[in-house]
């Protein structure tokens, strides 16, 4: 037991009237209450009802994920720890516990010493049942703890102070403490020499910003966390280091990770991993495989911030969680007056960055693969391989893929949703020998993708691309598409096929709008020449024809098998008046695909709906020299 301090709020009758008188009004200044007055009716220092108190809150690290396994287990083991630690710890110690939340407790001090030091040997007590069998094993808390004024109530207790204490628990590791700056200043010493400083942490709800100390556990605890095995791959943006020190950096930081991971978010590719989860590495530097362990993810996204004289720079790094390898690294420099004003430029490359080579990495790893081992996600990115290859001889191979994905999983939304594109895309080439089967079997999966997951955008764009293409119903379609973009504003396919409709329609300004907002999200794209081909089609749409030559030579580069492209660029090339390489472009076209008449594409593929702009695409493709 500790002795009476001058600044303790100890437990001995005349310890809350001894207080020194600066720590005294630091903390009371620290709470934005007014300096209490003792109350011989309880012997703690109250104004009006309220109290100093040192408060300390409770949480059970993956609570949802432990009762979704094994709820009666869970609450027995819950129930046994209060039972067999934190009650008996708090008694000694002169605590109270107010309050259970269900998945914590709420415990009131009338020491912060006392407060700390339970809360040290309630973690020192969890560590040492690491060896005992899990079943029987204490559940992983985090524990945080402030000083402050408290409204005592029946059986509970209310106030700012509360409040700060209770969110402040995100911040602290797995097995580990975190520390407001009030309750540190009454404590340096030994019970926080080791402390690390979080900095200044805006919390949810709380008007100030407030400064935190971490005191972290001797060794990594594991979270517990859903199984990833056949799953999608998952993220975790770590909170960037503050390189300065600066508070005022803080905010910019803070804004970039959390603009970074909503936008990920929208991606139907990438499970994120939410910031409460990783806020514990606030201010760390860690091996991004202690990461990948801790929060069971495959990829870490982490950098910093460093502010000079003339400028900020900002350093952001994707690493395989599993090897440790950097797969990805960037430097933005930034002048101070423009930080703010360049934040969603930085946030949009860095997005623009993630998805390709996240993609790129987990297909390597499912090329290594044996077939029989293949996860619905390993077939469906195998089949996104051979799609964009457009080879006929082995587009086939692709659909079985997508057609293995859903049996082996069929909840999985993505493998419906491509495979729609692939019958879309069966039709478009002009390989289908059956085009209103392969447009209504199309129409059938879009639609069971959106029933599996109504806000996957992937399936919602797919939907209302397959609308305005192939059913000529552009009203529906737009509903559809600008969905897929308000769920996922950083979608880019979303962003190019609404750009498709919008050329369908004859808005060709704001066609090609939405082609180049396109091609910024996903500047590195495996599918570029796809983005290039809508962005060739957008300008042919607004009669600029020497750009749709342009792009359409560039997507042509890309890939010469999109049958697509070279539509659009015959037509194009005379628009633009070079009749010798709109013939040229002609040929190329019927050697991809020798049946092609102009009477049957009119009638099935032909996607203009303004009658001006159909007959002039029809024009140009027969001076190119297409067959009636």
């Amino acid at each position: 037991m500790l002795p009476c301090r001058t600044m303790q709020l100890a437990k001995c009758p005349s310890a809350m009237v001894i207080i020194d008188v600066s720590q005294r009004n630091q903390l009371q200044s620290a709470s934005g209450m007014e300096s209490p007055q003792p109350n011989p009716a309880d012997n703690r220092a109250t104004v009006s009802g309220r109290r100093l108190s040192a408060i300390a809150f409770v949480d059970i690290v993956g609570y949802g994920l432990l009762m979704g396994a094994d709820e009666g287990g869970t609450v027995r083991r819950w129930m046994s720890t209060v039972d067999g630690i934190l009650q008996p710890a708090a008694q000694r110690r002169g605590g109270t516990i107010i309050k259970s939340t269900g998945d914590g407790v709420l415990v009131e001090f009338p020491s912060v010493f006392d407060a700390v030091e339970w809360s040290q040997e309630v973690q020192g007590a969890l560590r040492a049942s690491d060896d005992v069998p899990p079943e029987r094993r204490p559940l992983l808390l985090r524990i945080s703890i402030h000083v402050g004024d408290v409204i005592p109530v029946p059986n509970d207790i209310f106030g700012d102070g509360v409040n700060i204490a209770a969110r402040l628990q995100e911040y602290a590791a797995p097995g580990g403490i975190v520390i407001s700056e009030t309750a540190y200043g009454l404590l340096r010493g030994a019970l926080c020499s080791h402390a690390r400083d979080l900095g200044f942490l805006n919390l949810k709800h709380i008007e100030q910003p407030v400064r935190a100390y971490a005191l972290d556990p001797a060794e990594e605890r594991v979270l517990p966390v859903r199984p990833q095995q056949g799953a999608l791959p998952s993220i975790a943006v770590l909170p960037l280091q503050n390189l300065n020190g600066d508070p005022a950096d803080d905010y910019f930081a803070d804004g970039v990770v959390e603009d970074i991971i909503v936008s990920l978010g929208g991606l139907s590719d990438l499970l994120v991993i939410s910031r409460g989860s990783t806020l514990i590495y606030r201010g760390r530097t860690l091996d991004p495989r202690e990461v990948g362990r801790t929060l069971g993810v495959r990829y870490v996204l982490y950098g910093s911030v460093r502010r000079s004289n003339d400028q900020i720079r900002v350093s952001i790094h994707l690493s395989n969680a599993q090897t440790g390898a950097s797969m990805w690294s960037e430097r933005l420099e930034v002048a101070p007056g423009e930080l703010f004003e360049v934040q969603d430029r930085i946030v949009d490359r860095v997005v623009a960055r993630i998805a390709p080579s996240v993609r790129s990495a987990e297909l390597a790893g499912a090329m290594r693969k044996r077939p029989e081992s293949f996860s619905a996600y390993d077939c469906t990115l195998r089949a996104l391989d051979i799609m964009r290859r457009m080879n006929r001889e082995t587009f086939g191979e692709a659909r079985e893929l997508l057609e293995r994905a859903m049996a082996d999983d069929p909840n999985f939304a993505m493998a419906p949703a491509w495979a729609a594109r692939w019958h879309s895309l069966q039709v478009g080439q002009g390989w289908s020998d059956d085009a209103a089967r392969d447009i209504a079997r199309a129409s059938d999966l879009a639609f069971k993708a959106i029933g599996l997951d109504r806000n996957n955008s992937l399936a919602l764009a797919t939907y209302g691309h397959l609308k305005s293409f192939l059913l000529h119903d552009c009203d529906a379609a737009l509903v559809y598409l600008d969905r897929a973009i308000t769920v996922a504003p950083n979608n880019a396919l979303a962003w190019v096929l609404r750009s498709a409709t919008s050329s369908y329609l004859g808005e060709g300004r704001q066609a090609v709008r939405m082609a180049e907002r396109a091609l910024r999200l996903s500047p590195f794209d495996h599918d570029i020449f796809f983005f290039y081909t809508f962005l060739s089609l957008a300008h042919f749409a607004n009669a600029n024809y020497a750009d749709a030559v342009k792009w359409g030579r560039i997507a042509l580069d890309e890939n010469p098998s999109y049958t697509a492209t070279l539509r659009i660029l015959a037509a194009a090339h005379a628009a633009n008046g070079q009749l010798e390489g709109a013939r040229e472009i002609g040929r190329r076209l019927l050697d991809r695909e020798p049946g092609f008449r102009l009477a049957t594409y009119v009638a099935t593929r032909q996607p203009f709906r303004t009658r001006e702009l159909a007959d002039l695409f029809v024009a140009r493709l027969r001076e190119a020299g297409l067959p009636e």
